[in-house]
């Protein structure tokens, strides 16, 4: 069985938005530093950032980041979004005010005309998010 993750990349902030995020979605969070590693880095100052963080949300969600060391080129996250969705409104709701915290508004989670409720933005940390309602009757 193979599963398709997002891996989000940071520069100097993985540890508090993977934080952030085991607050919006729960679940448990595993993180491994440079300094576990033994010459994963070039910079001694640098062992305390995150070399791999994967949150397991009790939803099953599985989402990975990581810092971006020094000695490697690193870009703001662009072109892609982390989509979440599903047919219990309320849970959609926690997570697009949670997400949102912080964070600057898109599009409102609102009707969109196919219907159910819709929403993009951009959290805190500078990741796109879509949150999408569609109910389990298809009403």
């Amino acid at each position: 069985m193979a599963h398709l993750n997002p891996y989000l990349s940071f520069k100097n902030t993985a540890r508090e938005a993977m934080e952030f995020y085991r607050s919006v979605f729960g679940g448990e969070l595993t993180v491994s530093t440079f300094g576990e590693f033994p010459g994963m880095t070039q910079d001694p100052a640098e062992n305390d950032l995150v070399m791999h963080a994967q949150l397991t949300s009790p939803d099953g969600f599985v989402l990975m980041g990581a810092d971006t060391p020094t000695g490697m080129p690193y870009a703001e996250p662009a072109g892609i979004s982390v989509s979440v969705s599903g047919d219990d409104e309320a849970a959609l709701q926690r997570f697009w005010d949670a997400l949102g915290d912080g964070g600057t508004v898109v599009m409102p989670f609102e009707v969109p005309p196919w219907g159910g409720r819709f929403g993009m933005l951009r959290d805190r940390f500078g990741i796109d998010w879509m949150v999408a309602y569609s109910p389990a009757d298809g009403a």
